[in-house]
């Protein structure tokens, strides 16, 4: 969804600090030009840490403007109604050719008309009061001009993927001998650990046909073999092996080249390919293959984000395994019949929220432990890690008396999640609502704890602790 000159703009600058910060004899500073090209490119009105910083983070979100905010370029000094031209002190350079907004107008112009002291210029510097034309609309005094992108970032930005930047040298030998099927052999000419062993060996079905008129050359066969302009690939040498009086249909020599090619690239990706082993998985981590007779049927969880005290819960089906009750319910003697009935009938467990306030950790300390001994509670669901520390902390040998759920918000995508959550003694996890068929085929594969899936309800998207948009809060 963003431009392709923004694109290489971000990922040409977190490139290079990537590198920075991977190599310690460098300092890690960051050059205030590259912070400003990010924000040039796109930004919506600030820097934000996200949710890394200890306090909370309360300019998440910038409320003013919901797109590009642009950089700020001053201010309207002097508006020209009549002739559209309006007058500032630059606090950006600007030049022809890039695009500016005003404060109070919804689109952008593009500046073609820039001048100093009635005279025409085509780029500027920070400090200098220039005139830009011609532009009308809701335009006053004072109003703030953005600088919305820049011309010459754009340019720079286009040319860094209008071409390719780097091509892995190789070297090849094309043989081309009577009765002997056409063939070409590759090995390295670069020092990229990647293809330190490579060697290809293609060969077609076709043979060299004697020639009738002008026989093949071997300057003809270079030439074929080494248009490579829309690869990664080049070739530094390439040996050519030609017997006398032969002839070869140019195509074939095409064909040559490109599988020859795709057999490097698929030696490539495949040696890219990351088999990580961890020494402590189990053995028999597949799930072993069930006869479908023998199979259970799956068990029924359900979350009841409200109790109703006129409805009768012992006629729940008795389909449904286990009940979720959210915290709240065990802090009020209103539900104390419904949650008697309900852990009666059912495996009762304790559904912790997301967001952990500051008065709740005393909260959950006064109420869950009353609730353990009052109620039959099977176990907790947790939907975050905090939760595990506040458990351990309230129960001793947790894991021995209770089961711990793990909630969707953990967020489980492959192997190694389950294995650090089998760690922190939980016995059971909710995949991620965000998974494919595939992602949650893959998950069921592994069988080191119970799964479950949420088939029905009211998901929500996101759990923030406070207002975004109340900054004083």
């Amino acid at each position: 969804m963003k431009s392709p000159e923004y694109v290489a703009t971000v990922t040409r600058i977190y490139h290079k600090y990537i590198n920075l910060a991977s190599n310690t004899n460098s300092e890690y500073v960051v050059d205030k030009a590259d912070r400003k090209d990010l924000m040039q490119v796109f930004n919506r009105g600030m820097s934000s840490l996200g949710h890394l910083d200890i306090e909370p983070n309360k300019n998440l979100v910038f409320k003013d403007k919901p797109n590009n905010m642009g950089l700020l370029l001053g201010k309207v000094q002097n508006y020209n109604k009549n002739k559209g031209l309006i007058t500032v002190k630059l606090k950006e350079p600007i030049q022809i050719g890039d695009t500016i907004s005003l404060e109070n107008e919804t689109g952008s112009y593009t500046i073609s008309e820039l001048m100093e002291n009635g005279k025409n210029i085509t780029d500027t510097k920070i400090g200098q009061t220039v005139t830009i034309g011609r532009m009308k609309g809701n335009i006053s005094c004072n109003d703030n001009i953005y600088k919305m992108s820049s011309k010459a970032l754009s340019s720079f930005a286009k040319q860094s993927y209008s071409h390719e930047n780097r091509k892995i040298a190789l070297n090849c030998k094309v043989t081309i001998k009577k009765d002997v099927p056409i063939s070409i052999d590759i090995t390295p000419a670069n020092s990229i650990d990647l293809y330190k062993d490579l060697i290809v060996h293609y060969e077609t079905n076709e043979f060299p046909q004697e020639a009738k008129n002008k026989p093949l050359e071997k300057q003809t066969v270079i030439e074929k073999i080494s248009k490579t302009s829309s690869t990664t690939y080049q070739f530094k040498n390439i040996q050519v092996v030609l017997d006398d009086n032969l002839f070869v249909n140019l195509s074939t020599l095409n064909e040559l080249r490109r599988i020859a090619l795709e057999q490097v690239q698929n030696y490539a990706i495949n040696k890219c390919l990351r088999n990580y082993t961890n020494k402590e998985t189990p053995k028999n981590i597949l799930c072993p293959k069930q006869n479908v007779e023998n199979m259970q049927l799956p068990k029924i969880s359900v979350l009841l984000n409200n109790l109703n005290s006129n409805f009768d819960y012992t006629t729940l089906t008795n389909k449904i395994h286990s009940i979720y009750i959210p915290l709240k319910f065990f802090t009020s003697k209103k539900y104390e019949n419904i949650l008697k009935v309900l852990s009666k009938n059912f495996d009762t467990y304790i559904y912790m929220p997301t967001i952990i306030k500051g008065n709740y950790k005393n909260l959950f300390y006064t109420y869950a432990e009353s609730s353990v001994k009052k109620y039959d509670i099977k176990g907790f669901v947790i939907s975050n890690i905090c939760n595990i520390k506040l458990l351990n902390e309230l129960f001793t040998d947790l894991d021995k008396y209770f089961k711990i759920v793990a909630n969707y918000t953990f967020n489980v995508f492959n192997e190694h999640t389950i294995l650090e959550l089998k760690k922190l003694g939980i016995s059971r996890f909710t995949m991620p609502p965000e998974l494919d068929k595939k992602g949650i085929q893959n998950l069921c594969n592994y069988n080191y704890l119970e799964k479950e899936l949420i088939v029905y309800g009211r998901t929500p998207l996101i759990n923030m602790n406070y207002c975004l948009l109340r900054r004083n809060r």
